[in-house]
């Protein structure tokens, strides 16, 4: 049986230890949006036992989904913090059914999979059974299993927050809650639900109750926040900590030492304009689509867009319509070809619907960082990264909204022709863009803010 889990009765054995580096200043977001720097975290060895977390999403490594690999990294991070952590996730995926079995230890995380069912992310019925098989078990085991010091629900499926809430009012299990976005703020934002239906309202309710319950709120930014504190959470429970990205991972690379460039016909003198990641219903590309239009006949322009979303058969339909020959729509790359993938594009877009700011974060802009690329962002000024582009000056915001949506096309384009005329100040703002992802946005610094976060949640032990 395992030591720290009991439901987890067939163990397994993980993969390579996380490669080591010198750790970085722990730093923590206040507030008022800066960076902290509180004390050093106590050392493990002076601690009688390690305080125990368990993190409940339905994804979890070797998912591919961001939410999944995102919780990968921070969990394995506490372990070597002086935590024991467990996960439970589901063995159904982001593409399908996992091969990996019910019950193991990978890197020193205790890892649940929860059978549930697999009708997939194709159609809204399937998405909503599953979601709810997947709750079913969730519920079961918070009001059942071990007790822990602490238990961390994402976001995803929604409503994990209000089964934990259930298991505090039943037993006073101390929860928190990841705040990876936000619903049904989300399905109302984007017309999927009637703000003043019955739905909407019932399900309002209960995320809000899960939210007020809770004993530590991590939102991912400043307009986050004040959705939630409009929810009644009392401010003092919150804490901003970013996603990020792994500077180890993701570093720039030249176009001229890139095999992805090569690989993809693209020239080492080819201007790359790139949009890499989900094209999903929270972005927004209607200007993006209509830059390209006016650009298709500048050879020295290349619209390079990697991965999926509902919006990709859109988007293939629009350049094929229009006779686009400077674009490509390519699959996503294996993640060990990070670097290189978003090193290809010269400059980066980044979408947002107006609806969607502080609902959803695109934690894209931190990976684009880490290659060292400038960011032009479609969306609104007053968002997260729209926030950090400007105060960074890592890239350029447009808004469409700014002068009624007439002009964003206009001032996209002007925008991708400058950075494709200006090398030089083009380089720059890259340089700028990594130095800024490395003293604010890298892996560790974020997840021993996170660290410093939980600890402050959980009652000091015993020392030894």
């Amino acid at each position: 049986m395992c030591r720290r889990w009991p439901w987890a009765t067939r163990p397994g054995s993980g993969g390579a230890a996380t490669r080591s580096r010198p750790k970085p200043p722990v730093l923590l977001r206040t507030r008022a949006g800066r960076y902290s720097h509180p004390a050093r975290l106590t050392a493990p060895l002076a601690m009688a036992r390690r305080p125990s977390i368990l993190f409940v999403n339905q994804h979890y490594w070797p998912d591919v989904a961001s939410t999944g690999q995102h919780l990968t990294d921070l969990a394995e991070h506490l372990v070597r913090a002086g935590f024991d952590v467990g996960v439970l996730c589901g063995q159904s995926g982001y593409k399908g059914q996992l091969d990996a079995p019910a019950h193991e230890v990978h890197n020193g995380v205790e890892i649940t999979r929860l059978r549930t069912t697999s009708f997939g992310r194709a159609r809204h019925l399937g998405r909503i059974v599953d979601y709810g098989a997947f709750y079913a078990q969730v519920l079961a085991r918070l009001l059942t299993g071990p007790r822990v010091d602490l238990v961390v629900s994402l976001t995803t499926p929604p409503l994990l927050s209000f089964a934990a809430s259930l298991a505090k009012r039943a037993r006073g299990q101390r929860y928190a809650i990841w705040s990876m976005d936000l619903h049904p703020d989300a399905e109302v934002a984007l017309g999927m639900l009637d703000e003043g239906g019955a739905a909407a309202r019932g399900l309002h309710a209960l995320n809000d109750a899960g939210y007020r319950g809770a004993d530590l709120v991590i939102d991912l930014g400043f307009r986050m926040k004040e959705r939630i504190e409009a929810k009644g959470v009392r401010p003092e429970r919150l804490t901003t900590i970013e996603v990020w990205s792994d500077g180890d991972e993701v570093y720039p690379v030249a176009p001229a030492d890139n095999p992805l460039r090569r690989e993809l016909g693209l020239r080492d003198d080819q201007f790359v304009v790139m949009y890499s990641g989900n094209a999903g219903l929270a972005h927004r590309f209607d200007e993006v689509l209509e830059t390209m239009r006016r650009m298709k006949d500048d050879d020295r322009v290349f619209f390079l867009f990697v991965g999926g979303g509902p919006r990709k058969a859109e988007i293939e339909a629009f350049a094929q319509s229009h006779g686009l020959r400077n674009f490509r729509y390519a699959n996503y790359f294996p993640r060990e070809q990070l670097a290189e993938s978003l090193s290809v594009g010269d400059v980066h877009l980044l979408t947002l619907r107006e609806a969607m700011a502080g609902i959803a974060v695109p934690g894209k802009l931190y990976g684009i960082l880490a290659a060292g690329r400038p960011v032009v962002m479609v969306g609104p000024e007053r968002s997260e990264p729209a926030r950090t582009i400007r105060e960074a000056g890592v890239g350029v915001v447009v808004d469409p909204a700014a002068d009624g949506g007439r002009g964003g096309a206009d001032r996209l384009e002007a925008a991708l022709r400058t950075l494709a005329d200006e090398p030089a100040e083009r380089r720059a703002t890259g340089e700028r863009a990594r130095e800024v992802f490395l003293k604010h946005y890298d892996r560790p610094i974020l997840c021993d803010a996170w660290a410093e976060a939980l600890r402050a949640q959980i009652p000091t032990p015993v020392s030894v």
